[in-house]
């Protein structure tokens, strides 16, 4: 088969149960023993589905579905957690991930869940074209891809996390997203001093997009809150 599955499972017991499984079923592997490491593997990868824990240090199974549900609106999501309990399930459900197994759990159902999720994308995922840019009303075109951004012809100069901000909002069209949501996804930290940071690199970014902040055509301030990309696109 060949997928690649991403693991995010502090337990090296469990995390090499299920890996030495998975990889007898043919699926290609890659572990993560944390929130934060788990996401930047996500982001640096590109993987068919996740099968994570809730219980993780630094960043919890919760906040890792949620910001991978902002990079990634189709890849499965699996919860694997020893907590049972229906609050849990609903939430984890509510943030993104597409199924719930509680601990301890049968191998034989994991391969059938992941088998038949993996089945659903595979139906309904295709390949980006990287030569394909997103367009949108005042000369804004962006392409994921190859991290490249042009206003009216012209390619704007963005450092890499200028990039994945304006990208993070993009994909999520007029979600408001506060400073300690945009710093948890893209410098993945959850110390929420980096606010400035935030501030700086937004500040940056609207300058370059020569975006006014009173009246905005790409990035909106929502006082008090956040931020959100407010730019209409041209179908």
């Amino acid at each position: 088969m060949g997928e690649k599955l991403l693991i995010v499972e502090d337990d090296e017991a469990i995390a090499g149960i299920l890996k030495e499984h998975l990889q007898k079923e043919g699926y290609d592997i890659v572990w993560s023993s944390g929130g934060k490491e788990g996401l930047e593997d996500f982001k640096n990868g590109d993987f068919d589905l996740v099968i994570l824990d809730l219980m993780l240090p630094e960043m919890d199974g919760f906040s890792l579905c949620k910001n991978i549900r902002w990079l990634d609106k189709e890849v499965p999501i699996i919860i694997v957690s020893a907590r049972q309990e229906d609050f849990d399930k609903v939430k984890g459900l509510k943030l993104g991930a597409d199924d719930y197994i509680t601990k301890p759990f049968s191998l034989v159902e994991v391969s059938a869940r992941v088998e038949a999720h993996l089945r659903r994308f595979r139906n309904t995922n295709f390949s980006s074209d990287s030569n394909t840019g997103i367009n949108f009303l005042h000369g804004l075109t962006v392409f994921p891809e190859g991290n490249s951004v042009f206003l009216n012809g012209e390619e704007i100069s963005l450092t890499s996390k200028e990039f994945q901000l304006l990208n993070l909002m993009m994909q999520n069209p007029n979600k408001i997203f506060s400073k300690e949501e945009l710093y948890e996804n893209i410098w993945e930290n959850i110390d929420i001093s980096g606010n400035n940071t935030v501030t700086v690199h937004i500040k940056a970014l609207r300058e370059k997009l020569k975006d006014s902040i009173k009246n905005p055509d790409f990035i909106q301030t929502v006082w008090g809150v956040g931020y959100k990309f407010i730019g209409e696109r041209i179908i």
